[in-house]
């Protein structure tokens, strides 16, 4: 018989599922930004990281950043993916990760960010980045040049650790075409980049507040 304590975290666990199942079922059904209806909204620290060469996915990383800080009592921090620190890890309640298209993957040193969360930041066994909030941005030279394979391995290294992870600007998250050339980023990518930012923010901000409850 399972004891009060395991049925207990076990009741917890669903609600949590339930509620950030309900979550983005509103979110997605047209709730762009979400209404605290006089509540105090909840103070929360999103990390957006990127590797970029360029120039076009750290522009990318820029607007992500203005999307985020559109959502009141939203910290944003912004750092390439080679000096992020544990801290900034673990104090996050979020991480967007943006990373150029090489050979149809993430480059080499946004593998290497996500192979440290293991070998330097010991994020495993103890899934440190659990129902943290989780969503990815790319950048290609042309139009179809692998943004999407990126995009969903960044994410799936993301579930692997157990967070929760969310779309924006795209079926899986905000991209752009830069033709080698940051000034190849348009209007409407960057305003993508914007939109991810901000749903981030949102979802982070009511995740939050069902945690704290």
């Amino acid at each position: 018989m399972a004891s009060p304590c395991t049925q207990r975290h076990s009741s917890n666990s669903s609600l949590l599922f339930v509620s950030v199942a309900l979550i983005l079922f509103m979110l997605s059904a047209g709730c762009a930004s979400w209404s605290w209806a006089g509540e105090v909204s909840p103070s929360v620290k999103i990390l957006v990281t990127y590797h970029s060469l360029s120039g076009g996915t750290e522009r990318m990383a820029e607007a992500v950043v203005e999307g985020a800080k559109s959502v009141p009592n939203t910290v944003v921090v912004l750092k390439r993916v080679g000096v992020v620190t544990a801290e900034d890890l673990f104090s996050s309640d979020a991480v967007i990760v943006g990373s150029p298209v090489y050979w149809s993957n993430m480059s080499g040193e946004v593998k290497t960010f996500f192979d440290n969360w293991q070998f330097k930041f010991g994020v495993f066994p103890e899934f440190k980045m659990k129902n943290k909030v989780g969503a990815a941005f790319a950048t290609g030279g042309q139009v179809s040049s692998g943004k999407e394979v990126t995009m969903l391995t960044i994410l799936a290294a993301m579930l692997g650790n157990q967070m929760i992870v969310v779309s924006g600007g795209g079926a899986f998250g905000a991209s752009a075409t830069t033709e080698g050339d940051s000034q190849g980023i348009d209007k409407r990518e960057l305003a993508d980049a914007r939109d991810l930012g901000q749903r981030v923010a949102d979802v982070a901000k009511l995740i939050s507040r069902i945690s704290s409850k």
